[in-house]
């Protein structure tokens, strides 16, 4: 996990979804050096930010953006049918 104080945040899971993430860290969370599901979804996070990067801003951070200034929450139905593809990892 990041050595810095940590900033909160809750990400949301289907159900289905929510077990396999409990899953693989219970069977291999270990094995690849994670501590906690925490350490597991900050790492894959940080992955995909990295890879956002690359793709939409040279490769280089952004300014970050202070706390409650980011959207929460669901989408849309109208952004429903716009995204329903998922994102794919580089």
């Amino acid at each position: 996990m990041s050595k810095a104080k940590p900033e909160s945040f809750s990400p949301y899971f289907a159900t289905a979804d929510a077990g396999q993430v409990r899953a693989a860290f219970a069977a291999a969370g270990h094995l690849e050096g994670y501590a906690s599901i925490s350490e597991l979804i900050e790492a894959a996070t940080l992955k995909e930010v990295r890879r956002m990067q690359r793709r939409h801003n040279n490769g280089k951070p952004w300014e970050p953006l202070p706390p409650g200034s980011a959207r929460t929450g669901r989408r849309a139905k109208d952004e429903l049918s716009r995204h329903s593809g998922a994102a794919t990892v580089d």
